[in-house]
């Protein structure tokens, strides 16, 4: 069984530095950096924070849905942009993952065309099917949104072109990376930057 509501506020309240998504637009400075000051890792995130997103709720009655903004990572094509997505977490969370959307139109190929992340931190526990990915590398109960977020920053700087959610994305990423593709994820960027505050 997941957690129960007043365990799922029980973490709220030990994550008081996730600022809910409506007050980014007054603390735009609460992009670039996340901590978690009283959890398990809080201690080593407050040495090393983890930079490149923020997190919060979207609607403070519902503690199953969150917004995250990321910033692009520094040194990708992806660098410069302030792209949007939701996590939305299931009941029997954290037996199973959330599910993850860019909101913000994003050209990757881990990313399907409706936004839809698929990365192995997200796929449902135990055994893959198609044995491609390990039980290890797919979801597991200590898995946390920062676990999340940096599996998915590190997926926007090193895409998985041999398991693409985006086929035509990660054809271009292999065959044109310096071209049509580049292009396109230029394209996303500047439009998310033109909407991150909106």
């Amino acid at each position: 069984m997941g957690w129960n509501e007043p365990q799922f506020q029980n973490f709220l309240m030990k994550h008081k530095s996730i600022k809910p998504a409506k007050d980014w637009n007054s603390k735009k400075q609460n992009l670039l950096h996340f901590t978690n000051e009283k959890s398990k890792d809080g201690e080593e995130l407050n040495k090393n924070p983890v930079e490149g997103f923020s997190a919060g709720l979207i609607d403070d009655n519902d503690l199953y849905r969150w917004e995250v903004l990321i910033i692009g990572p520094p040194d990708t094509l992806y660098e410069g942009g302030v792209f949007k997505a939701h996590l939305t977490f299931p009941k029997d969370y954290p037996l199973r993952p959330p599910k993850m959307k860019f909101i913000t139109e994003i050209w990757h190929p881990n990313v399907d065309k409706n936004g839809d992340v698929c990365i192995s931190i997200l796929h449902e526990p135990g055994e893959d099917k198609y044995g491609y990915e390990k039980p290890e590398e797919r979801w597991l109960p200590i898995h946390t949104v920062e676990t999340i977020m940096i599996s998915v920053i590190s997926m926007l700087a090193d895409p998985n072109g041999d398991s693409p959610a985006n086929v035509d994305a990660a054809k271009e990423w292999r065959e044109d990376r310096n071209g049509e593709f580049k292009r396109k994820v230029a394209r996303c960027v500047r439009k998310s930057q033109e909407t991150a505050f909106e």
